[in-house]
């Protein structure tokens, strides 16, 4: 198309003989009034000129240019953006996605900082012994010791958790009182200060308000006999001529369980063993704490027990690694129940002393009636 055909359209107006039929009112479009001049036109505003049709040579109306029927050239003196060709779609498919690398392989972790909890085992590990083999009775104040902060942190975590109250005052001074009663005289001074203790739960309970007494000297009777009285084990244990020999038997075997379970769980791990209770305990770390408490049981009963044989020792080392096992779940079981992940903070690398117990506690009952069937008291 000429510029002389277009040359009308650009003062702004249709003329008379340019103008379209008439086709009804086009939605947007100026209202229609009188044709103006060309010299009215000479006043109006320029208006930006739009090119005959797209710059591809597409489709038009006629030669003259005429407006398309979708709507008017101009609204309120601006021009309508470009539209697209007539041969663009109108809603284009979606580029794929550019290939994402493959992510990178998380290593394994242990969850705990190994070197504060192995900093951490040392030394304790070093006190018990020095206390052990030095003086026998520095040893059974250790056992008071960790009775009297394991009951303060399960008693506080009843309170914050559920609200429970369990008397401390009577829990510590009976724990303690168990484990000297133990150690002095024997499984019947325990089972004495075991009645004393759960008596004197009750009675101290009774001079606060009776709401939710039951709930609360029911929890403190569970707390006596779950921390104090099987520590009083391992105190009667100690008791006997070769008293250390034997704590040092049953304190290596369930810590070579503990770790036999760890090590060969978390590298083989792949079968879970109860993970409605503890997600990251697997049944080949349960294989593990069996081969490893066995074979230490194996030694410790041929060198360090006396009348001990090779055979007695893997017997002691399953019934350890089971017994410990269980005792770890056990505790998984209450403080999944409290909705906590340790029972205290005291121990950096470990959690709490409660934390520490809980495969020690179930476990000292057991090796204690072994050895007793075994060898004998001493």
């Amino acid at each position: 198309m000429n510029n002389s055909s277009w040359g009308p359209r650009q003062a702004g107006y249709w003329g008379p003989a340019d103008r379209p039929p008439a086709q009804g009112p086009v939605p947007g479009a100026a209202p229609a009034g009188p044709t103006y001049d060309a010299h009215d036109a000479q006043g109006t505003r320029p208006m930006p000129i739009v090119p005959d049709g797209p710059a591809d040579g597409g489709h038009q109306d006629d030669d003259r240019g005429a407006a398309r029927p979708g709507g008017p050239l101009f609204r309120d003196g601006m021009s309508q953006p470009p539209q697209q060709p007539s041969h663009a779609p109108q809603n284009p498919e979606p580029m794929p996605d550019a290939p994402q690398p493959a992510p990178a392989p998380q290593k394994k972790s242990a969850g705990r900082d190994l070197g504060a909890a192995i900093g951490v085992g040392v030394g304790l590990g070093a006190v018990i012994v020095a206390s052990l083999f030095i003086v026998k009775t520095v040893f059974v104040g250790v056992i008071a010791i960790a009775v009297v902060v394991g009951l303060w942190e399960l008693t506080k975590r009843l309170e914050e958790r559920k609200g429970i109250k369990a008397p401390l005052v009577p829990l510590a001074v009976g724990g303690v009182a168990m484990v000297v009663a133990g150690y002095a005289r024997g499984a019947e001074g325990a089972w004495v200060a075991v009645a004393l203790t759960a008596l004197a739960v009750l009675v101290w309970r009774m001079t606060q308000p009776p709401q939710d007494y039951l709930k609360d000297v029911t929890a403190g009777v569970f707390a006596a006999f779950y921390v104090p009285f099987l520590a009083t084990f391992v105190a009667m244990m100690l008791a006997a001529d070769d008293g250390p020999r034997r704590v040092m038997t049953f304190l290596v075997l369930t810590v070579v369980s503990d770790t036999g379970a760890y090590a060969i769980g978390w590298r083989f791990g792949r079968h879970k063993l109860a993970p409605r209770i503890s997600p990251g305990k697997t049944r080949e770390g349960l294989l593990g704490a069996v081969a490893f408490a066995m074979a230490a049981g194996a030694l410790c009963m041929q060198f360090l027990i006396e009348g001990g044989t090779w055979w007695q020792g893997l017997l002691l080392g399953l019934a350890v690694a089971t017994s410990a096992t269980l005792g770890d779940l056990g505790e998984s079981m209450i403080k999944r129940d409290l909705g906590i992940k340790d029972m205290g903070t005291l121990l950096p690398g470990h959690g709490g002393i409660m934390d520490r117990l809980d495969s020690l506690l179930p476990t000292a009952p057991v090796v204690w009636l072994l050895l007793e069937v075994f060898v004998g008291s001493g």
